[in-house]
This record gives C-alpha cells, structure tokens and sequence, in this order.
C-alpha cells in the first residue's frame, strides 16, 4: 500500500475532506473511511490528525494545505526510517504535556510546542492535541519560525533542548 507517490493521494483525501467539512460533514470518523484511514496509517498519520488541519483550515484560512502537506512528509520520513514504518506505542497522556504558560529561556509556550512536536514525530500526540494549533501558530509567528522548520529543528536536535532554545533565540530577535 506504500507508495513513494503518496503526496497527491495526502491531497486529495484533504481536499474532499475540506469539501466535505464546508458542507457540514464533520468528525474524523465521518470524514475518512476505512481506506483512507488505512492510508494515512502506512504513512504514519491518523484520520484525527488530518482531521484537525482540515478543521483549522476551513476555520481560520492556516495551516495552509500545503503546511498539512509538508508536516506530513516530515511525519512520514520519521516514520520510515527512525520507526521503520511501526507505530511507536500509545498517545502521550495530554497531562503530561508542559503547560501553556510554561518557559524556557524566557519564551512562554516553548516547552509545550518542542514536547507536542516530538509527539507528533513519534505519533504520539493524543487526540485532543494537534501540533500546529492557534497557540503553535501564534508562538511561532512571535519567534519567526515556520512550522515545517520547527518540527525539522526538533527531530535534528533530538533531546537537545539547548540547540532548540539557541534556534529560537536567533530566530526571535528583538520580538
């Protein structure tokens, strides 16, 4: 089922999904059957995941199609060669997430948004978190970083949480 052209199917099941939900159909188990549920599976993303970036996009305008896209290329190449395309065991408990107002290094939300990103590198975030929400995209507006950056940082920092901060840093400037 695994093809290395998986990017236009990813497309196309996100946009009749966004046709779909502007037309009032909504809930992840609705919105996708079981073939593409079975699809998004061998790429290493879930119906709820793909859920909430249509959601978001119909709602606010962001993350674009294209974001979702790219989010999952990288999902999916963590997948395949950290995981070796095997889950990697049952969704984080969302209280074990650092809180909203948490801090490192002086940015508030920084501990939250690095946790949710390895969670989602892994396939671990629960169903009621989303990496890339409202408080991601705000966060990383304020430090000038793109998701798709953001999430490539963690996974090449590993548990490096330094690395991240200086990143940031660099990257904030004067905010």
């Amino acid at each position: 089922m695994l093809t290395v052209d998986w990017e236009p199917r990813f497309r196309r099941i996100f946009d009749l999904a966004v046709m779909n939900y502007r037309a009032k159909v909504r809930g992840a188990d609705v919105l996708f059957g079981p073939e593409e549920t079975a699809f998004l599976k061998s790429i290493g993303c879930t119906a709820r995941e793909l859920y909430d970036f249509v959601e978001d996009w119909c709602e606010f305008r962001e993350p674009s199609p294209d974001i979702a896209v790219r989010l999952a290329a990288i999902r999916r190449n963590y997948f395949l060669t950290e995981q070796h395309g095997q889950p990697n065991g049952a969704p984080i408990p969302e209280t074990d997430f650092p809180a909203r107002d948490a801090e490192l290094g002086g940015f508030r939300w920084l501990p939250r948004i690095i946790a949710k990103a390895r969670a989602k590198l892994r396939g671990q975030l629960p169903p009621d978190l989303m990496y890339g929400c409202g408080g991601d995209r705000n966060f990383l507006r304020q430090v000038r970083i793109d998701p798709v950056e953001f999430l490539r940082l963690v996974w090449t920092a590993e548990n490096n949480d330094r690395r991240i901060l200086e990143f940031v840093r660099e990257r904030a400037g004067d905010r």
